[in-house]
């Protein structure tokens, strides 16, 4: 391959950032060197539209977002792709999570985020991922287009075991059933996922997968992985990302993201 890389996609959590949820220093020296070969970035997360404002606000003109597991995409604010769930179909995930022990869900919409009193103990950990959020008694009083229903095990961080086989086994013929951390599950539109979001941003940019890189850690990245040339598992990856990806990257604790990029500029592909 000697296309040169026009697009470069990150994951946040376990990828860019590190342990302690932090951008690594040296990041926006890179992104002046990205800009000055007119290389896009887009960060690929999980994470809702304004939590990656809060991270990268200063930048909210140059990226292109991929937010909430790729259910939502804004570009200089405007949105360019979506996938709103039905309410019906809503209701029917939300009546699953209740029938479990100690699984709390957040309505994930485009104006914010939706969570029960309930949450109150852990509200920490839904601010993380979640910065715009309110309190309701009652789902069924959102006004909003609901993108991603997402379920955390806040009080055994297992998720893997108590939430995602319950949901894959009832629901995994209907929606997009998702781990995104030993944590958090989420649930989407069938069909929609990171990587599917990265195929609508390179066919509205007319860009080729050969000329695209990703990096990623968990489960939720894995379809990233096939949309892209380029594909970066980091050293901290789920197995399943290194089986998934054609190059490994130094853990997120390393920096890894910022040395493979700096790796390309050396070889002449950026």
């Amino acid at each position: 391959m000697d296309t040169m890389i026009k697009m470069i996609m990150s994951d946040m959590d376990g990828t860019l950032l590190d342990n302690e949820g932090r951008m690594p220093a040296g990041f926006d020296a890179m992104i002046g060197e990205l800009r000055r070969r007119d290389v896009l970035f887009v960060p690929a997360s999980g994470r809702q539209y304004y939590a990656l404002l809060r991270e990268m606000g200063k930048y909210a003109d140059d990226f292109i977002f991929l937010a909430e597991n790729g259910t939502y995409v804004k570009y200089r604010g405007q949105e360019v792709f979506s996938s709103p769930m039905k309410w019906t179909k809503i209701h029917e995930l939300l009546e699953l999570a209740e029938s479990l022990d100690g699984v709390y869900p957040v309505l994930c919409g485009k104006k914010q985020a939706y969570v029960q009193p309930r949450w109150k103990p852990y509200i920490g950990e839904a601010e993380m991922y979640f910065p715009r959020y309110e309190f309701v008694e009652d789902f069924s009083h959102i006004d909003d287009d609901i993108i991603k229903a997402a379920f955390c095990d806040c009080e055994r961080a297992e998720a893997e075991k108590t939430i995602y086989p319950a949901f894959k086994e009832h629901f995994g013929k209907e929606f997009q059933v998702a781990l995104s951390s030993n944590y958090w599950m989420d649930a989407m539109n069938l069909g929609i996922n990171k990587g599917v979001a990265v195929e609508k941003i390179q066919e509205w940019m007319g860009i080729e997968p050969e000329e695209c890189a990703c990096f990623g850690d968990y489960l939720n990245d894995e379809q990233m992985m096939h949309s892209v040339y380029y594909s970066y598992a980091m050293a901290n990856a789920h197995p399943k990302i290194k089986e998934a990806a054609r190059f490994t990257a130094k853990s997120n604790e390393e920096h890894g993201v910022l040395l493979a990029i700096q790796d390309m500029m050396e070889q002449g592909l950026l």
